[in-house]
């Protein structure tokens, strides 16, 4: 069986009697990335801090490949873990060069090749004289990622380092370093804000909220069977139906909904996605018929519907309560405001979480 590259137990944090991290378990293994995922101030980067070693946990420990580097008591200096670090900031030395800031901290011997090797890999060999101030921000990244696989760290450790990115390059920025750190097998924990960044670099994300993993998995399974209202909402915009349990079935405007294992007069909320909403015309004030996949249709007017590049958003006002429901239609579609049309619920696309207190 293999050993995780990384593994840490119950680690927890505090500041000023508040606790920032709260008895996180976490492993990866070799060749794995890892998103830390959520949002700003949940502990993130409190987490990588104390996997790197600049700041010590409360409780809990952390082994990597198999060996303890900290529990508290017993603690291997930063330097000594096998640990590679990468941030927003890239943190360049001004006064080196490329080469000389991606051989920084390595032994001479050898090191030319090495260096060489990973410009190389990062398309920066023609680069390797200038300063980090002649670069752009891209290649000011690749060259910050190349300084940090230069002593072959079993552990990447990445703290939003794409945010400094305009939206055009930050994809292609992302691939390349994905690329990068396959090819080099280090075991990688990338902490991002950022849903659309952990969809497209991990293997796995682990979903975290008030110091705490709330739900971990395969992106794909993440996205898809989301742990609750907050998780699903995270992802993606939401529509949320209300309605009450009786008999495993809540009752509401579109029709029933199976809540199978939640207790009869438990309050629920219905979540759908936009893109899963079906829109079909009004037929002199009837809509279509009702479907088992798709239950009973319900009326709502088109406040606006805007083009958005390749899809178009269509936002509703329901007549059974006024509430506001939104659409997501492939390609153009843009009803007039007051246009009266119908929408449909795929119940196979919709999640049913017991409403919060």
């Amino acid at each position: 069986m293999t050993t995780p590259r990384l593994e840490i137990a119950k680690i927890s944090k505090a500041f000023d009697d508040r606790r920032i991290v709260d008895e996180i378990d976490l492993t990866v293994m070799p060749g794995q990335v890892t998103c830390l995922l959520g949002p700003s101030g949940c502990g993130k980067s409190t987490t990588l801090r104390m996997i790197a070693g600049v700041e010590m946990q409360d409780s809990g420990t952390i082994h990597v490949d198999g060996k303890l580097v900290c529990d508290t008591v017993n603690r291997v200096p930063p330097e000594g873990r096998g640990i590679g670090l990468m941030f927003q900031d890239f943190a360049l030395f001004p006064h080196l060069n490329v080469a000389q800031n991606v051989g920084f901290g390595l032994p001479r011997r050898g090191s030319e090749a090495r260096i060489k090797e990973l410009l190389g890999k990062v398309g920066m060999q023609r680069h390797i004289d200038r300063y980090p101030h002649e670069l752009s921000g891209g290649e000011q990244q690749r060259v910050a990622l190349a300084r940090a696989l230069a002593p072959k760290p079993g552990i990447m450790l990445m703290d939003e380092p794409f945010s400094g990115l305009d939206d055009r390059l930050r994809d292609d920025i992302r691939d390349e370093t994905l690329d990068v750190l396959k090819e080099e097998g280090a075991a990688v924990l990338l902490v991002t804000h950022e849903p659309a960044e952990a969809m497209r670099m991990a293997d796995e994300i682990a979903l975290m909220r008030d110091g705490r993993i709330v739900q971990r998995g395969a992106p794909y399974n993440i996205y898809n069977a989301p742990v609750d209202l907050k998780a699903a909402s995270f992802f993606s915009d939401i529509n949320v139906i209300q309605g009450k349990v009786e008999g495993a079935l809540t009752e509401t405007p579109f029709g029933q909904f199976l809540a199978p294992g939640v207790p009869d007069g438990t309050e629920v909320d219905i979540c759908i996605r936009p893109q899963h909403l079906k829109i079909d015309f009004d037929r002199q004030g009837r809509g279509p018929n009702p479907t088992p996949s798709e239950g009973t249709p319900a009326r709502g007017i088109v406040r606006r519907a805007r083009f958005m590049g390749n899809e178009s958003l269509v936002e509703f006002t329901m007549d059974y309560d006024g509430s506001m429901l939104r659409a997501v239609v492939p390609s153009v579609f843009l009803p007039k405001p007051g246009t009266a049309l119908w929408i449909m619920i795929r119940r196979d696309r919709c999640f049913v979480f017991p409403r919060a207190a």
